[in-house]
């Protein structure tokens, strides 16, 4: 999402829309992904195509990727099947996904300030969330709780974090005095909230917001970064990613320092914006070549497998695993 604003934001108060609740406001992204021109994506918004899906879908561990074509196509994992295509007049700039303990997908539109709730395997909506703040862009649900946060970049001013209790109700905002724009976020097994983004002189921050507190601290890291991309918890480590870079990187959080335990090449990757872990691979959407790689993780290396059918300009990306 590189030279995409997320969103600037005071996400107020959720309203009510479908079967829950979500966080409401109004702004136009003023520029658009590396390498996709905003006319392009332009151009695909509003297309109302059906959507379908396999039946088989519904008992597959499923990856969904959304992107600039303005749909979710929805993969079986991890064999790469192309088992269904979601659409919504309402998609406009897909930029970030997350999955809640239960299997449904959270996806942000970055162009309309939304963000919709699918079951695994659905083709319909059960929830529409009405951001509150401008560009709602990465996502994250608290394994804890199921509380939902959104994080948001600004134009014009600066973004924040919100926090929705159970995905409804009226959130929590929560700032950091060091980011400007918001990028992506990440709960670990805890509840403690991580995010990155950009400070308003564009360095690379990384800060956390502790549970039960409502104040975030800057997390200070000993590796080079650049551009802020994907962010999650894989059990032991906070893994980064970098726009700019063919790897991520596995941090090992303690206070407000973040050491540098591992590095993942993700080879043949030229911007991925979101990866996602899933055992033993690691899989991202490379934006600039249209394709979705898996890597073995956390050793990296070369892709294992590659899917180019019904991809386009991918963004958000992530696995949600078939109720059991």
């Amino acid at each position: 999402m590189k030279n995409l604003g997320f969103g600037a934001v005071t996400l107020n108060s959720c309203v009510a829309a479908a079967t829950l609740t979500g966080c409401g406001g109004s702004q136009p992204p003023i520029s658009a992904p590396r390498a996709m021109p905003q006319t392009a994506a332009i151009a695909t918004h509003g297309d109302r195509g059906k959507s379908w899906m396999l039946p088989e879908a519904k008992t597959d561990d499923l990856l969904y990727v959304g992107g600039n074509n303005d749909e979710l196509t929805v993969y079986s994992y991890p064999r790469g099947k192309l088992v269904g295509v979601v659409k919504n007049p309402d998609f406009y700039l897909l930029s970030g996904e997350c999955v809640d303990a239960s299997g449904d997908i959270f996806v942000t539109s970055l162009g309309n300030e939304k963000i919709f709730e699918y079951e695994h395997g659905g083709k319909k909506a059960i929830a529409t969330l009405q951001a509150a703040t401008n560009d709602p862009a990465g996502c994250a649900v608290d394994p804890t709780t199921g509380n939902l946060a959104v994080t948001t970049l600004a134009f014009g001013s600066s973004g924040n974090v919100a926090v929705c209790p159970n995905a409804q109700g009226t959130p929590s905002t929560y700032t950091d005095p060091n980011i400007y724009y918001y990028y992506f976020c990440a709960y670990d097994t805890r509840g403690n909230l991580f995010v990155d983004g950009q400070s308003y002189g564009s360095s690379f921050e990384i800060a956390e917001l502790p549970k039960g507190s409502s104040t975030f601290t800057s997390i200070t890291v000993n590796q080079s970064l650049n551009w802020p991309g994907g962010l999650q918890w894989d059990g032991k480590y906070l893994v980064v990613g970098d726009q700019d870079a063919a790897d991520v990187y596995e941090f090992a959080i303690s206070g407000s320092s973040g050491t540098l335990e591992g590095t993942t090449p993700i080879n043949g990757a030229d911007d991925v914006h979101q990866f996602w872990i899933h055992g033993h691979a690691i899989v991202g959407g490379d934006h600039s070549d249209s394709e979705v790689q898996f890597w073995p993780y956390p050793l990296g290396g070369n892709s294992t497998k590659t899917i180019t059918k019904d991809v386009g300009g991918p963004d958000g990306l992530s696995i949600s695993p078939a109720k059991k």
